[in-house]
């Protein structure tokens, strides 16, 4: 890619990897699925002029889509967030959605892959493994557990995305935060008792969390990220948005005070060289790699 798009790839990897940093800290004050309905209110008014009705047949799998994307993957993500002790951990986790679209793609689509990128799946749950067993993740097992459902989640939602016809990427964010919203805020109202009566007392802070959420990470990170994958194959793409989590890793380190040990280096670098070797290996082919949906 030209050096004006390595640098908007760059960019898009600054937006997302600081929305872990920025959500952690709204998460202080504001309980994780509040937080995600409020996020999605957000985003669903800003792209609420992105709305088209989907074609005939797709609504089934529309709302599947914003159930998995908006509710479940979103949800379960700031609900790990706010329970981990650390960003770095659950900015490597996440990536898991990767190898696991691939394996999702083969089961339900029929898609084949070679040996290699078998190989390459093996590597990144194996990272996955070797990072669950660092000190820093032991004392929070719930969130990587969460972090795993939630990349599940995501990575069920991508495949879902490859058979639906008539809905832009725009529209489909916004169809995600008008359907999600609804059952996203039921189930704080339900699980999250006094959230909505804490909402007036939430600081500057927690409130500048929720718009970057919204503007930064989806609207300026996804919009970037779109136009970079109109000029170019995901597959190439895709390498450098792996740089996400290692800038995620660094801030947790100058900014949180994460001190990762040697399990969370090690299996972080065999996650992230296993979904490497998985976008190289589409590049090879030409085929495209699983669409990144980040914070």
């Amino acid at each position: 890619m030209p050096l004006r798009d390595l640098l908007l790839a760059l960019l898009v990897c600054v937006a997302w990897a600081g929305n872990f940093l920025t959500s952690a800290l709204a998460l202080r004050e504001m309980p994780p699925l509040l937080f995600t309905g409020l996020r999605l209110a957000l985003l669903a008014l800003l792209l609420g002029a992105f709305l088209r009705r989907p074609a005939p047949g797709q609504w089934p799998r529309l709302l599947a889509i914003a159930l998995c994307m908006g509710v479940l993957h979103f949800g379960l993500s700031f609900w790990a967030i706010k329970l981990a002790g650390d960003l770095s951990s659950p900015a490597i986790v996440m990536q898991s959605y990767v190898p696991m679209s691939v394996l999702l793609a083969w089961a339900l689509l029929g898609e084949r892959f070679a040996w290699r990128t078998g190989t390459a799946i093996a590597l990144s749950f194996g990272g996955v493994l070797v990072l669950g067993f660092d000190p820093l993740v032991l004392d929070n097992p719930e969130s990587l557990v969460l972090m795993l459902v939630s990349a599940f989640f995501l990575a069920v939602g991508t495949v879902l995305m490859r058979g639906l016809g008539g809905v832009d990427r725009y529209g489909m964010q916004a169809w995600t935060a008008v359907l999600g919203v609804g059952p996203m805020l039921a189930l704080s109202l339900w699980l999250e008792p006094g959230g909505f009566e804490a909402i007036a007392g939430f600081s500057g802070q927690a409130w500048f969390g929720v718009a970057y959420a919204s503007i930064v990470a989806s609207l300026l990170g996804h919009g970037i990220y779109y136009s970079l994958v109109q000029r170019h194959a995901v597959a190439k793409v895709m390498p450098w948005l792996l740089l996400t989590p290692v800038f995620a890793v660094a801030l947790g380190v100058l900014v949180w005070g994460d001190r990762p040990g040697p399990k969370l280096w090690l299996g972080g670098a065999m996650t992230l060289a296993g979904i490497l070797l998985i976008a190289l290996r589409s590049l090879a082919k030409s085929r495209p790699v699983p669409t990144p949906e980040e914070l």
